[in-house]
């Protein structure tokens, strides 16, 4: 990548994942005699100057524009087709608008990267170039009389933008930004990330991420580089498309590659994907179809059976009734949580059933299939239509109801029963799910779970059967305009607009979220079925063994899903890695020594920060009780931040080591224990993700046998990490860090020592 010797803060800045991927084996070099932040040589090279050296974040700023200014410059390099259209943009005028628009990205990544409002501005011209609106022309004439040298002696002497530059640049404004700050467009406000932390709502970053330590799959992951570099690879295509005048088509292409490769990991044809922003999304969509016309008869009226809500996500119950689940939607609309959304049937009935009794206590599978089966045959007797969802899995790894049940009432109530699989974990074989489409039932599924792709990527999986509805004399309702555009359904399908909605056919944000996740599925799918029975066999026995060896915390028993075997190469049954347990939950044990334990709400003034440890309030029963959830929230959190300003001074540095260390986990679930009377236990999570088994790409140089060995090695450290932070309870109480993208310094080091 580099073509002379380089600052060291140039090389810190360039050792980031983030960057690292975007320079994609640029030539780089620095010239301490450059009176600029950087110059863009005619043949692509980078030349860095000294005014781009100055705090951490802003060199990274300066690296970052260079970067985007370059392959902007490539692009505009490549040959048009012959003739201009009218209001095209003659090819002389392109390096003006290269640079504009690389400005816009610039901005935005400022705006994501920057530690907090008081870090100096690198470039006078930030403001208006990461609004959401494009500046007026006046500014734009500003913001060019101050990037127009940076393309070195091959710049234009325009002082002023041309009117057909700020036309073209106001067709891609909402396109422009790095992929990290679209990834995070087109979802709910969960999916926005906060410049104090780097973090979002989960916990999590789009970038790569990897000197944390992450099991959080049941919940959502950072990015590794592959998803990234997947990701920026699609976002520079649409870059480049634009900077052509071809990004409407250009958009419409990669969510038609999205759709077929989704099709082909699941032996499914285009015509049955349908792109939702989430799991939850894909609940409203599925409902949808369920209510358009058949050939069999009229439209029934609709029974949603939902298994164990609690287990899945807390707007499902909504959802299935075909009502808004949140306040607002993944196309940025504002909406009336829990009010019907518009043209869904209103006749809906939701029922749930239970998998666990009042005191938390499993039932007996054949229980929950008892009470669905009786629940479904009832609502048919009504005249409805049943639709029933098997739970595959849930947050604690559960599986319900069983797929002999599912079968059994299929050939009873045949076309007055429609089953739904919420296979949002994804935590199985391919195969299943091929099974099951051609069974005729429907399959929602995520790129953001198992395949530890970014939150909010979610599909619908339509067997044959159901999609060709979508080509039928119904229409789907027309408030699904809140929730996807047209082009996330199979071709022909009419999809409604709402009058005053959002228009783009689109999601960008979803789009570029989903090529990541289908990075970390193609990788996962170049892995024989026996090795990955193997690793996952291997992991599991060391969460377990570390489990077993800590005093502060304790398994939460979950029987391994019910599932057959699958052939293996031989053509005969062979186990598969999905009938093993992937999700290990484990309560953590009330703060206490000797057996004992201490309060949790002891107040703070009785309790400096530096309090050692034999100064603590001994008072209480000797039992330690599991932390509730609120507790185990803020265990969850703690681990995903620095903790060292809670420790005394004295503490051994290895101490301090294990403060820093940052742990990303599963969000705590709810479980009952009668102990807490009445109180929901919190459970963390240690789930297997598709890297586990695949190999991250921070990995690389590590044979099979020693990246298992680290990646168990890892979990004992996350147990550690526990003991620590129970031990010094009371100071992180006072404290409550906050997770953070990165321990200080910001961006120190891009893998966790071996």
């Amino acid at each position: 990548m580099f073509a002379e010797a380089l600052d060291t803060r140039l090389l810190a800045a360039l050792d980031r994942p983030d960057l690292r991927i975007v320079a994609d084996g640029r030539s780089i070099g620095f010239d301490s005699r450059l009176d600029m932040p950087f110059r863009v040589e005619p043949d692509g090279r980078v030349v860095l100057g000294a005014a781009c050296l100055g705090p951490d974040r802003s060199c990274a700023f300066h690296v970052r524009h260079a970067l985007e200014l370059c392959m902007l410059l490539d692009a505009a390099k490549q040959p048009r087709p012959s003739g201009l259209l009218e209001g095209d943009v003659d090819a002389a005028l392109l390096p003006v608008l290269a640079s504009l628009c690389a400005a816009r990205t610039a901005a935005r990544f400022w705006l994501l990267d920057a530690a907090s409002a008081a870090t100096p501005e690198p470039a006078p011209w930030l403001g208006p170039m990461a609004g959401p609106g494009m500046p007026g022309g006046g500014a734009l004439d500003r913001v060019w009389e101050r990037v127009r040298h940076l393309q070195g002696p091959s710049y234009r002497d325009d002082r002023r933008v041309p009117a057909a530059v700020l036309g073209r640049l106001a067709a891609c404004w909402r396109l422009l930004g790095p992929a990290e700050t679209l990834m995070a467009e087109g979802g709910d406000a969960r999916l926005q990330v906060d410049p104090l932390t780097g973090l979002n709502h989960y916990g999590c970053s789009h970038r790569p991420r990897p000197w944390a330590i992450t099991f959080a799959s049941s919940t959502a992951s950072s990015l590794s580089e592959r998803g990234f570099e997947a990701a920026e690879a699609a976002r520079r295509r649409l870059a480049a498309a634009a900077l052509a005048g071809d990004a409407p088509a250009a958009l419409r292409a990669e969510c038609g590659q999205v759709r077929r490769a989704i099709g082909a990991h699941y032996g499914l044809g285009e015509s049955g994907v349908v792109l939702a922003a989430s799991g939850t999304d894909s609940e409203i969509l599925a409902l949808a179809v369920c209510a358009l016309p058949s050939v069999s008869g009229p439209v029934r009226p609709i029974t949603t059976i939902l298994v164990a809500p609690e287990e899945t996500g807390t707007g499902v119950p909504l959802a299935a009734a075909g009502c808004h689940f949140a306040g607002d939607t993944a196309r940025g609309g504002t909406v009336a949580k829990g009010e019907p959304i518009d043209g869904m049937p209103a006749d809906t009935r939701v029922l749930r059933v239970a998998i666990r009794d009042r005191a938390g206590r499993l039932l007996d599978p054949a229980q929950v299939d008892e009470a669905c089966a009786r629940m479904a045959q009832a609502e048919v007797a009504q005249g409805r239509l049943v639709l029933l969802h098997r739970l595959d899995l849930s947050k604690t790894g559960l599986l319900a109801p069983s797929t002999d049940c599912l079968r059994r009432l299929q050939d009873r109530l045949g076309d007055r029963l429609e089953l739904l699989v919420d296979a949002c974990q994804a935590r199985l074989d391919r195969r299943r799910p091929q099974d099951w489409l051609a069974r005729g039932w429907m399959v929602m599924v995520t790129g953001s779970k198992f395949f530890t792709g970014p939150p909010f990527c979610g599909a619908l999986l339509l067997p044959p059967r159901l999609a060709r509805r979508l080509r039928g004399p119904g229409s789907l309702p027309a408030g699904l305009a809140d929730y996807g555009g047209d082009a996330d359904w199979p071709d022909g399908t009419a999809m409604p607009r709402q009058p005053g909605g959002p228009d783009e056919p689109v999601n960008l944000g979803l789009v570029l979220r989903w090529q990541a996740a289908l990075a970390e599925m193609a990788a996962l799918a170049q892995v024989p079925d026996r090795v990955a029975r193997a690793r996952t066999e291997a992991f599991l026995e060391g969460v377990e063994a570390a489990i077993a060896a800590s005093p502060d915390v304790v398994a939460v028993e979950v029987p391994a899903p019910a599932r057959d075997p699958l052939p293996g190469a031989s053509g005969e049954p062979e186990p598969c890695w999905d009938q093993l347990q992937t999700i290990r939950s484990l309560l953590v044990l009330a703060p206490g020594r000797d057996g004992e334990r201490l309060p949790l709400d002891v107040p703070s003034e009785r309790l400096p920060l530096d309090a050692p440890s034999e100064r603590l309030p001994l008072d209480v029963p000797s039992e330690r009780l599991p932390l509730d959830v609120p507790n185990a929230r803020r265990v969850y959190r703690w681990l995903n931040a620095d903790v060292t300003r809670a420790l005394p001074a004295d503490v051994p540095e290895a101490d301090r080591a294990l403060a820093r260390l940052l742990c990303h986990v599963g969000q705590p679930a709810p479980v009952a224990d009668d102990r807490l009377g009445g109180a929901m236990a919190g459970a963390l999570r240690i789930s297997v993700g598709a890297r586990l088994l695949s190999g991250e790409p921070s990995h690389e140089g590590l044979g099979g046998p020693a990246r298992m060995a680290r990646e168990i090695a890892d979990v004992r450290r996350i147990i550690a990490k526990i003991g620590l932070l129970l031990r010094h309870w009371p100071a992180c109480e006072r404290l409550d860090p906050e997770p953070r993208f990165a321990a200080e310094p910001p961006l120190a080091g891009s893998k966790r020592d071996v």
